[in-house]
């Protein structure tokens, strides 16, 4: 099975949060390829650094600069070890194919560009399997008869 995860899945797989038991039992049990993009790294990464800045801002909110380092640098090694596989991706195609889903999909449901994104990014990888626990996200994967198996 090959499977491309969005970012709200790799967040579940590196914080501890409601949806990280189901996250690492899909890791354990999968027999095939969890794919992602340079996109969806990217905005890993970003959302981790703007958890500091909420944290600076107030200790209640967020996470410490330690636990952003620690999580971006696990994200990195298992890319790295191929545990998940970077996609090598064409962005104009990938803009395409979000285009007419946002077009078919965003005034119905309110999607999210970053989310059109991945899911375009999905599509255009030739993709059946979709890794998220964005509920939004599942509605528009499933619309557009993407499996969503966690």
């Amino acid at each position: 099975m090959r499977c491309f995860s969005d970012t709200s899945f790799l967040c579940a797989l590196y914080r501890e949060q409601d949806n990280t038991d189901r996250a690492d039992a899909f890791m354990e049990r999968i027999q095939g390829e969890v794919i992602v993009s340079s996109q969806v790294l990217w905005e890993f990464r970003q959302s981790a650094r703007f958890q500091v800045f909420r944290y600076h801002s107030d200790k209640t909110k967020g996470f410490s600069k330690s636990e952003a380092e620690r999580m971006m640098s696990a994200l990195a090694t298992n890319v790295k070890g191929g545990t998940l596989t970077l996609a090598t991706v064409e962005w104009p195609d990938v803009h395409s194919i979000a285009e007419a889903l946002s077009a078919a999909w965003t005034m119905k449901g309110g999607h999210r560009p970053m989310d059109i994104i991945h899911l375009s990014t999905a599509r255009h990888l030739g993709v059946k399997h979709f890794l998220t626990f964005d509920g939004n996200q599942r509605k528009l994967a499933e619309a557009e008869g993407l499996v969503v198996p966690v």
